[in-house]
């Protein structure tokens, strides 16, 4: 097994941990917050929308089973990339679609993943993409939040 991990935010972390967590090759999906200014956030200081941080999920995959350009086409799918911070009624920085990025492969193929989307869409992706930041584990409540209520 060849593991190794992404960072993407595409609104609520909730749907998009499910969604990520079903694929095949997907090992570990865990929820939380980076790419902000605060160290150690809590869920209620993320949501203020002072500390700067997106709530993401940390994908950790088995890449002889999907890549990490899989997991690409797989971000543009689950949420709107053209709207700025907001997806559907989550509103507010916290929701901003983004990929973090962990090595110069995974900045490459991000950005070659955005310009070939961007063809076939009228509306401009607003999806930031940056260099991975440390990420915060969020709370335990919020870890497989929907899979714990199906």
């Amino acid at each position: 097994m060849n593991m190794t991990k992404a960072l993407i935010g595409a609104g609520c972390f909730w749907g998009i941990e499910e969604y990520y967590r079903k694929l095949k090759g997907v090992i570990v999906t865990k929820v939380g917050y980076s790419g902000g200014n605060t160290a150690k956030p809590t869920y209620e200081e993320v949501c203020s929308g002072k500390t700067g941080h997106a709530e993401v999920v940390q994908i950790k995959f088995d890449e002889e089973t999907i890549s990490f350009q899989q997991i690409l086409n797989h971000f543009w799918k689950c949420h709107d990339p053209t709207q700025l911070n907001r997806q559907g009624f989550d509103v507010g920085r916290q929701y901003r679609s983004a990929i973090f990025y962990y090595s110069n492969e995974q900045h490459n193929d991000a950005l070659e993943s955005k310009k070939q989307i961007q063809q076939n869409l009228q509306k401009t992706i607003v999806t930031e993409i940056t260099p991975a930041q440390k990420f915060y584990l969020a709370e335990d409540y919020h870890q497989l939040y929907i899979f714990k209520r199906v």
